[in-house]
């Protein structure tokens, strides 16, 4: 997601409560930051935060954290919570690569990446979410039995995903070329761009790999 620079934007998210200023600092304690002991789910890349905060207000019982390496995305996704606390919502500034510097091993139940950079140069493999070495990261960090969502507009990044999933020994469940057409459809949340790109009839690629071990 491309947006221009906003001046000032890492000082004005202080003034939104469902920042957290110093993630690295809830390492292993997130249960402190939420005030109980729910599943954390997180999405990498949030875009506006339509996905995020959906969620968030449909699963009380669920703790969102939303991940974006840009001051600018976050302040647009926090925008829509209009500066109101929401117990079960928080946005992080951070590189996802870094993962395990926000948290303890097995405290993330759920990872959601949807529409990531495809990086469909060859020689840029390495920087796609999906790669081993991000696969990896993850582990780190899910429980056992903990799942990461995918979802994306490029097949040739979907196949490659699922290849990198079953080499890395996840197990592969509810996978599907045309999401909109499935039966997964009826619980689907949309991103705004999802929305903007299936309402032109592009197909949507969707599927769940388990961490098994």
């Amino acid at each position: 997601m491309r947006l221009r620079n906003i001046p000032g934007a890492e000082e004005a998210l202080r003034e939104y409560p469902t920042f957290v200023d110093n993630p690295a600092g809830m390492k292993g304690r997130w249960k402190e930051r939420f005030g109980n002991d729910h599943p954390i789910h997180i999405e990498i890349g949030c875009g506006k935060g339509r996905f995020i905060n959906t969620l968030a207000e449909r699963h009380p019982d669920i703790n969102f954290i939303a991940i974006e390496l840009k001051a600018e995305v976050v302040l647009r996704a926090a925008q829509r919570t209009e500066k109101r606390e929401i117990p079960n919502l928080a946005f992080v500034q951070y590189n996802a690569a870094l993962l395990p510097d926000l948290f303890g091993a097995e405290e993330v139940s759920r990872i959601y990446l949807n529409f990531s950079d495809p990086w469909p140069k060859t020689r840029h493999a390495k920087r796609r979410l999906t790669y081993a070495s991000f696969l990896n990261t993850y582990k780190q960090v899910l429980k056992k039995n903990g799942e990461i969502h995918l979802k994306t507009d490029n097949e040739k990044l979907f196949e490659f995903s699922l290849n990198q999933f079953s080499n890395e020994r996840f197990q592969l469940r509810n996978i599907t070329f045309d999401l909109h057409q499935s039966v997964l459809a009826e619980e689907n949340v949309m991103t705004e761009y999802e929305e903007r790109f299936s309402s032109r009839g592009q197909r949507i690629y969707r599927t769940e790999a388990i961490f098994r071990s």
